[in-house]
This record gives structure tokens, C-alpha cells and sequence, in this order.
């Protein structure tokens, strides 16, 4: 019964586990202004980005430019020559394709400044640290940063870029720009019909973001403390952890994929798939230092064990240790009888410790989970090292102790 209990309780936990890592990130992202604009910030810079929103803002301008009254005042100019009035026809009808063309490219050449520029940064890094949640924009429909969802389509506002681009035409001479009248400009990033769906999908991962992680620790926890054989569970368990984030991981990508398969022809993939690797940038971090933490849990877990591959190993260590022990010099006097006695709670203590340095680090990578475990083996060797409760403090005695 206690084993049935058990059994149920970890399947829940390796099902729960994906969805904390999911609902932690998306928690982040709406409480941390600072991860928010870590977020979103590199978009500015991001070349798929900077070309849609050039594109964009140059049609806009061209739009409110008047480009036929341009030709026409050329014309007058001509009309008032000597050429004669069939050839000054002529002539501004061939004249109406090159104004328009070089009128177009100047104001695109302009605006790839604009956009290209630390200005165009500003506005953009300003923007989404006074909206200060980057999920919630995008799911959640909110109106108050630079990426916003209108209905189904993700649009970015261009408002103060356009403003920036009216300034440097009027500086390069073309005055008429100054008469573009102030609007609320945005292109499309990209539209798709699940929004809705994950908005509600994020709206109730938000709401239980702070405590599923816990509530599924307890569960898993549970499930260790009920099982006859606990240490086997506990492999099991944190096994289950890792391999959940593989899933995740893998179904991640496979979700790009098919978001970006199912785009509308006017959208602007790169720009799309930039917005989307941007966003699950912190998320692909989080799974990958949890699926190593399992890893490492499962791997100390069944190495602390009585398994056979277990023993030989530990037991491997233990006589390389003792090899440097004895070679060493060095005079242990009552520490190594100490640490004897209280070697047990001294690699407790160690494991508090790096679960606190974990817990206590700000979205730790996989990295961090990599190395702060190499320093918890490298720990529990000094403990094992300073063991010397049958050493005294001369060196011959050491050397001479049987190896056995």
C-alpha cells in the first residue's frame, strides 16, 4: 500500500515538474523588471528586427510624405523654362518614378540610421522597463510597452522611432517632413490563432507560480518518505525530473517549429523568430539547470548508496584519498579523530550549504548546477581527507599504518 502511495505520488511530481519550471519563468517575467528588460532589451539590436521595423516605418512615412505634390512642384519648375509644353509633360511624367524612388530611399536610408542607432535602443529599452513584464505584453494583452497584442496579432509600437526619423529628414533637407502628422504607429510581428489559449494557459500558470514549485518539492518529498527502499526513490525521482526537462526541452522545439510553419504570409518569420527565442531565452536556462540538478541529485544519490558499481567507486576514491593522505606530511594532531566523529554531519552541512548557495542564487544556469556540484564533491574529498582519526602527527606513522 505505503509502495502504491509512493509510486503515485512521484508520477505526479515528474508531471508537476515541467509545468513549475513553466510557471516559474513566466512568474519572472512579470515580477522582475530587471529580467524583463534583460529579456527584451537584445531585440532592439537584433538584425530581423531592426530590418521589419525600417520597412515598416519607411512605408509610413512614405505614406504621409505627399510624394505627388513633390513631382508636381517639380513640374511647376519645369513649366516655367523654355521647354517646350509637350516635352515639359514628357518630363514630368517620366520625373513622377524617380522622385518617388529617391524621395522612398532617402527616407529608408534615414530610417535604417534611426533604427540602427543607440537612440532606437533607448527608446525601445525605455519603453519595456516602464511596462517592466514582457510575457504579459505579449499573452496577457496589456497596452503599455513596445510589444503589444492586439487580438491575435503581436504588434510592435514605432511611435517615438517615427519621431526620430521626421527630425533627421528635416535635417537632411527634405522639409516637408515636418508636416507628417504625429500617429500611433505599429507593424505586425506576427499573428496566431492560439494566442488566446495561451493566454489562459499564462494567466493560470502565473497564479500558481510561486507555489507549484513548492507544493511539488512536498509531493516528491512524499513520495521518497513512503517508498520501502528510500534512497532507490530518490534516484527515481530526481531521474524523473531530468528527463521531464528533456521532454520540455525537446517540446519547445518542436512548438518553434510549428508556430513558425504556421505564420500568415505577411508576417515577418525572422522577426517572429527572433520575438520567440528572445522570450524563451530564460526558459531554455531554466530547464537546463534543472535538468542538471536532477541529474546531479540522481547521480549523488545512487553514487552514496550500497549498489556494486556504488561501493567500487566510493571505495576507489577513498584509497586514491588515503594515498595522498599518507603522502601528504602533514600533521592532522585531534582534527582528524574530529572529523571522524562528526564526518556524517559535516557532509550534511556541505549539502545545506550549496542548498542554499542554489536557492539563493538569482536563476542559476546550467552551469552554475555543474560547477557548484563539482565544489560539493570537492568538499566531501577535503572531509575525507582530514579523516584521519588513526593518524598522529608524524608522518612515518602514517606511511607505516596497514592499507587495509
Amino acid at each position: 500500500m505505503r509502495s502504491s502511495a509512493s509510486l503515485v505520488l512521484l508520477v505526479v511530481a515528474w508531471v508537476l515538474a515541467p509545468l513549475c519550471v513553466v510557471a516559474t519563468w513566466a512568474n519572472s517575467q512579470i515580477s522582475d523588471t530587471s529580467r524583463y528588460v534583460a529579456t527584451m532589451a537584445p531585440l532592439a539590436s537584433n538584425t530581423a528586427v531592426q530590418g521589419a521595423a525600417t520597412n515598416r516605418i519607411t512605408d509610413l512615412v512614405v505614406q504621409r510624405l505627399d510624394v505627388p505634390s513633390l513631382v508636381a512642384q517639380a513640374s511647376q519648375a519645369i513649366s516655367g523654362t523654355r521647354i517646350p509644353p509637350k516635352a515639359a509633360s514628357a518630363l514630368q511624367g517620366l520625373l513622377a518614378g524617380p522622385v518617388t524612388n529617391g524621395v522612398t530611399s532617402l527616407v529608408h536610408t534615414v530610417t535604417q540610421r534611426v533604427v540602427t542607432s543607440s537612440a532606437f535602443v533607448t527608446i525601445w529599452t525605455d519603453a519595456n522597463r516602464a511596462a517592466h513584464t514582457a510575457v504579459d505584453n505579449v499573452l496577457s494583452g496589456k497596452k503599455t510597452a513596445a510589444v503589444q497584442l492586439h487580438g491575435n496579432d503581436v504588434v510592435l509600437e514605432l511611435g517615438p522611432a517615427l519621431d526620430q526619423v521626421k527630425q533627421r529628414l528635416v535635417a537632411s533637407g527634405l522639409g516637408v517632413a515636418s508636416h507628417i502628422p504625429t500617429v500611433n504607429s505599429s507593424f505586425t510581428l506576427f499573428t496566431s490563432s492560439q494566442v488566446s489559449k495561451l493566454q489562459t494557459g499564462y494567466r493560470l500558470l502565473n497564479a500558481i507560480g510561486n507555489w507549484l514549485p513548492v507544493i511539488t518539492v512536498l509531493i516528491a518529498a512524499g513520495g521518497v518518505m513512503l517508498a520501502a527502499r528510500r534512497r532507490r526513490a530518490l534516484v527515481a525521482a530526481a531521474f524523473g525530473v531530468a528527463v521531464g526537462m528533456l521532454i520540455l526541452g525537446v517540446g519547445l522545439a518542436i512548438g518553434r517549429h510549428i508556430f513558425l510553419d504556421h505564420l500568415p504570409a505577411d508576417s515577418s518569420e525572422a522577426a517572429a523568430s527572433a520575438i520567440f527565442d528572445q522570450i524563451a531565452f530564460f526558459l531554455r536556462h531554466t530547464i537546463r539547470a534543472v535538468g542538471v540538478l536532477g541529474l546531479v541529485v540522481a547521480l549523488g544519490a545512487y553514487a552514496s548508496g550500497r549498489g556494486r558499481y556504488a561501493v567500487l567507486v566510493r571505495g576507489k576514491c577513498r584509497q586514491g584519498i588515503a594515498w595522498l593522505r599518507a603522502r601528504s606530511g602533514f600533521g592532522f594532531g585531534p582534527v582528524g579523530p574530529w572529523v571522524h566523529r562528526f564526518k556524517r554531519w559535516l557532509f550534511l552541512a556541505v549539502l545545506a550549504v550549496a542548498a542554499v548557495i542554489l536557492g539563493l542564487w538569482s536563476y542559476p544556469t546550467g552551469w552554475v548546477v555543474f560547477w557548484l556540484a563539482v565544489a560539493v564533491l570537492g568538499a566531501v574529498a577535503a572531509v575525507e581527507f582530514l579523516d584521519a582519526s588513526d593518524t598522529t602527527d608524524e608522518p612515518a606513522a602514517v606511511s607505516t599504518a596497514p592499507s587495509g
